[in-house]
């Protein structure tokens, strides 16, 4: 199987950086000034054991590759924000012997929440989720990093909405070839909506620095508390900690790179890297929609939506926030009314 890694990011170069370096054929999809490093120096991965130049093919879409193949696999990591104009992209491309990728393709979603896999499934008709414990750094144009170890990630995948195949047994026998441990589970939204418990903390953190101290931990588990109740009414289930602990073990801890320090997660890159946007809309603002659907009050997670989204948009640093004045914009939004909420965040950001 040939895999077309669209979004070479932190999440996607490591996932194709690490399969070329067993062996598989990868092409890489970026834009930019991204694009232009792997093009012309290849892909630099950085990872415990060394660090790696892969020259891979490099395209910005798929007219580039003069069609797909029947054996291709499309492994989708752009950011949720992302997904809908890289589905218009690719969907529609012709597969060789007929079709389209849309329609005979198997698209993988490595990507964070659940919303990019649904949004998949309404143009394309084999999608697999990816619940992707991946710790990852884009370091600069060309280059991404990757600290875990012994191995790089744990990457549970399945058929969205459930279910398991061959496909998706291939996939996984590949990546535990390429330092992942690929779990094939019937229930990866499980999985998914345990790590969006853990990603709600992006936010907080790309705001008011790294969730260390009492404080910042002491707010996290308010926001996660929040989480949990949601999805608790939404009758949503979730692998709970202990079991994600049995599990991960000691898998991919995180060690020190030298020349590629670990900022901060994903949400914490965006703001580093100034895109203008970040994601917070589909993690935090997944718990605020099915709060709404289901009568559950979020003012922690509206909160971090909002400011996540108003640091993104006025290119604010990351962490700048004082986790205190967090800290009592939180006590106050969770007092608020619900009719006064909005207007009193606008009023503090």
């Amino acid at each position: 199987m040939r895999y077309i890694i669209i979004g070479a990011g932190a999440v996607g170069g490591a996932i194709g950086g690490r399969l070329a370096g067993a062996g598989h054929e990868v092409v890489l999809v970026a834009r930019g000034a991204h694009l232009a490093a792997l093009r012309n120096g290849g892909l630099r991965l950085r990872v415990p054991d060394g660090e790696y130049i892969h020259r891979l093919p490099a395209v910005e879409g798929p007219q580039e590759l003069g069609g797909l193949r029947a054996d291709d696999v499309l492994v989708l990591a752009v950011k949720t924000q992302d997904t809908v104009s890289a589905l218009r992209l690719w969907g529609p491309a012709p597969v060789a012997g007929g079709g389209s990728a849309a329609q005979r393709l198997p698209l993988f979603c490595a990507q964070n929440g659940v919303e990019g896999q649904r949004l998949a499934l309404r143009v394309f008709r084999h999608v697999y989720g990816v619940c992707v414990w991946l710790p990852a750094t884009f370091v600069e144009p060309g280059a991404v990093s990757a600290a875990g170890a012994p191995l790089t990630g744990i990457l549970h995948l399945g058929r969205h909405p459930h279910g398991t195949d061959d496909t998706a047994r291939l996939v996984a026998a590949d990546l535990e070839k390429s330092h992942f441990e690929a779990p094939v589970a019937a229930d990866v939204a499980r999985w998914q909506y345990a790590k969006l418990l853990s990603n709600l903390g992006n936010a907080l953190e790309a705001v008011a620095g790294p969730i260390a101290g009492t404080a910042a931990e002491a707010l996290y588990a308010r926001v996660r508390a929040e989480g949990e109740s949601v999805l608790d009414a939404a009758g949503l289930a979730y692998a709970s900690t202990r079991e994600q602990q049995a599990v991960r073990g000691r898998k991919v801890d995180l060690v020190p790179l030298d020349g590629a320090p670990r900022g901060g997660g994903s949400s914490w890159q965006s703001l580093s890297r100034a895109t203008g946007t970040i994601e917070a809309d589909y993690l935090n603002g997944e718990i605020a929609l099915l709060g709404r659907l289901h009568g559950v009050p979020t003012p922690l997670n509206d909160l971090l939506q909002h400011l996540a989204n108003t640091f993104a948009r006025e290119r604010r640093e990351p962490g700048s926030m004082p986790v205190g004045q967090l800290t009592r914009l939180a006590d106050e939004a969770a007092g608020a009314a619900p009719d006064t909420e909005a207007v009193a965040f606008v009023q503090e950001s």
